[in-house]
């Protein structure tokens, strides 16, 4: 494990993600990263709550497409950020959002306990503003 004091990135509390994006002088790369990490976080967020639904038939079923779904929205992402042309670009950021509207449906399926409901609700929000993002981001690209 890395010593905080030789390592100025540790000591000032970033991971290697943070210290790199905050030393990119260019906002558009920043951005690509940011939400690059953003689709990472919601597929890991995403296998948090599906590991703390009960273990009923509905819910082994569902969670299977769920985790399938939510991790495809950033690996497409990633795909999209190394596209080869524009239209590339386009068709793996509506792609990005057809997974996420797709994990969307699933997590809407899923059956929590109660004290899980209130993260369903959290989960199915930060699939909605990617969604728009994603939205967002092919409007641009016109």
């Amino acid at each position: 494990m890395k010593n905080s004091k030789s390592d100025p990135e540790l000591a000032s509390g970033l991971n290697s993600n943070q210290a790199q994006m905050s030393q990119t002088p260019n906002l558009k790369q920043r951005h690509h990263y940011d939400l690059e990490e953003r689709t990472f976080l919601f597929a890991k967020r995403v296998n948090k709550y599906v590991n703390k639904l009960p273990k009923t038939i509905s819910n082994i079923e569902n969670s299977k497409q769920l985790v399938k779904s939510s991790g495809s929205v950033g690996a497409n992402y990633i795909e999209a950020n190394e596209s080869l042309s524009k239209k590339d670009f386009k068709m793996r950021i509506k792609i990005s959002k057809k997974e996420d509207k797709e994990s969307r449906y699933w997590l809407r399926l899923t059956e929590p306990l109660k004290e899980e409901i209130e993260e369903k609700g959290k989960v199915i929000r930060e699939s909605t503003e990617l969604m728009k993002i994603f939205g967002s981001i092919l409007e641009k690209a016109k």
